[in-house]
């Protein structure tokens, strides 16, 4: 089987190998593919391997030797699956991958804002503490996280994990899971419960908010002008479910204003992100590069899922298969 990797350079800049794929085929990986070089790297291709490549419905006509296409990612949404299933192409995604690897970076971002350890360490470097007066100083305050409440938009397993986290730090977790049936009960795991509230009651009273639900149109820009009224004055937010689930121009308002006292940010509307995205240069605002995903452990557990699909595939026993 003829494999060719689309856009490997994202989970593979060549820190790590391509592991067993390279046993079930012949592989060919690119850094990138643009959409003029789509067509021509596939010519007699069976398998294509994805992240970001797009495989919209023009594309399957021209690749008659397609037979599968491996989304190295969870979500799905660059290959048009109806088209894929008329032309018999079986695609798969990676789930659960980065959970762990994602809580980890909810925390991140939250700390950051609450410990300010960025701002101080580039302090401490440009000799300030050497010209201190005192044994210590502080360019701002800081926030103790214990006692704080964090309400948490999406109930699934990143969802849970930040929760427990959350509350290994002493914090007061809520949450508005997706399944509405949930709202008004006590949800228990790993040791801890979790109330699950409406979306505004959960927002009122919460001093941090942590985004961790799929984009749909249901929770497409859920955070708004509307929602960002409801916050606490102060209260920070955080996202590391995906961009457009926020609307930026009204979270870079609300941090002018100082309606929030913070915004942490792994994911924007646009990626790359653009010159012009208003939250370049906004105070009080975090935001790292989409690479929450990105630890070495994390990804070299998606390159092993990846090739557990396509070895099922070929075994006539599809995994993960999503249309």
């Amino acid at each position: 089987m003829k494999i060719v990797i689309l856009d490997g350079s994202a989970a593979n800049p060549g820190d790590i190998t391509w592991g067993r794929l390279n046993d079930l085929g012949e592989v060919t990986a690119y850094d990138t593919t643009s959409k003029d070089q789509l067509l021509e790297r596939m010519q007699g291709a069976e398998c294509a391997i994805t992240n970001k490549a797009v495989f919209d419905k023009d594309v399957f006509d021209k690749l008659p030797d397609l037979k599968y296409i491996g989304v190295l990612a969870t979500g799905y949404n660059v290959v048009d699956l109806e088209a894929a299933r008329q032309h018999g192409v079986t695609v798969t995604n990676v789930p659960e991958y980065a959970t762990f690897a994602t809580a980890q970076m909810t925390m991140a971002l939250l700390l950051e804002l609450t410990n300010l350890v960025g701002l101080h360490t580039a302090s401490v470097m440009n000799g300030d503490w050497c010209r201190s007066k005192q044994f210590c100083y502080f360019k701002a305050p800081l926030t103790e996280l214990a006692g704080k409440t964090l309400h948490i938009i999406g109930l699934g397993k990143i969802g849970k994990r930040v929760a427990v986290m959350a509350s290994a730090f002493g914090m007061n977790v809520t949450a508005t899971p997706h399944n509405t049936n949930l709202i008004g009960t006590d949800v228990g795991f790993d040791g801890i419960s979790v109330k699950c509230l409406p979306l505004e009651e959960g927002i009122k009273a919460a001093d941090v908010v942590s985004l961790h639900c799929p984009l749909t149109e249901d929770t497409r820009e859920i955070i708004n002008k509307d929602s960002l009224a409801m916050f606490k004055k102060g209260a920070l937010l955080i996202n590391c479910a995906r961009g457009p689930v926020v609307n930026e121009s009204s979270v870079r308002e609300a941090l002018d204003s100082g309606v929030l006292g913070g915004y942490g940010t792994d994911v924007v509307c646009v990626e790359p992100m653009l010159p012009e995205n208003p939250l370049l240069g906004a105070p009080n605002c975090v935001i790292t590069p989409h690479i929450a995903w990105t630890p070495v452990e994390t990804r070299i557990r998606l390159i092993d899922m990846a090739a557990d699909n396509l070895e099922a595939f070929l075994a006539g026993k599809p995994v993960n298969k999503v249309n």
